[in-house]
């Protein structure tokens, strides 16, 4: 069975994706054909990236690296959540990517964006990300508005419609890391 994370991706005080991250698993966690986990980037207190030798290399010297390098290696595809700060995803989200690289390759990933305008220009910033580390990523995302899926931009009420392009979403993640997973097994 496949492994997927939810990466919670905003350390920022007061931010939402840790909620968001929580609603997706909670859609999610019933499913047959995959298991879910929420993984808060957080939890991990990477600083600014700070290992001396490129990811690529995959030689880590501090403990910190190497204990996310074992989490997102356990893992067969991710979910994103990520919330757009001027235009792009947050810049916490962007170190912890950047500090692996194989760890990541040949598994798909989708995501779940919010912001004013649903999160669409921090998600097209990670599908560029994606592409570089060599992570499929689907087609099918979920959009939350600040505007409609937040009461006074605090508290998290997404609009009923949004189960349902979670679960489309999560099932191109499911197809596309199921294939991956094959890719994995000949390397």
């Amino acid at each position: 069975m496949l492994k997927i994370g939810i990466i919670v991706g905003s350390t920022r005080p007061g931010r939402k994706a840790g909620a968001v991250a929580l609603w997706v698993h909670d859609i999610l966690k019933s499913r047959k054909d995959a298991e879910f986990e929420v993984v808060d980037i957080e939890d991990y207190k990477l600083p600014l990236l700070d290992e001396p030798v490129p990811p690529i290399m995959h030689q880590y010297g501090q403990p910190h690296t190497k204990r996310w390098s074992e989490k997102i290696a356990s893992l067969d595809a991710y979910i994103f959540v990520t919330p757009e700060y001027n235009h792009a995803t947050s810049a916490a989200l962007k170190n912890a990517i950047d500090f692996l690289f194989h760890e990541w390759t040949n598994k798909a990933a989708g995501f779940v964006g919010y912001g004013g305008s649903g999160g669409i220009r921090a998600v097209e910033n990670l599908r560029l990300v994606m592409g570089e580390i060599k992570v499929a990523d689907v087609r099918a995302q979920v959009a939350l508005s600040m505007w409609t899926d937040f009461e006074n931009f605090t508290t998290f009420k997404p609009h009923e419609k949004h189960d349902k392009a979670v679960h489309a979403m999560a099932d191109e993640v499911i197809a596309w890391g199921a294939a991956l997973k094959g890719l994995r097994a000949t390397q």
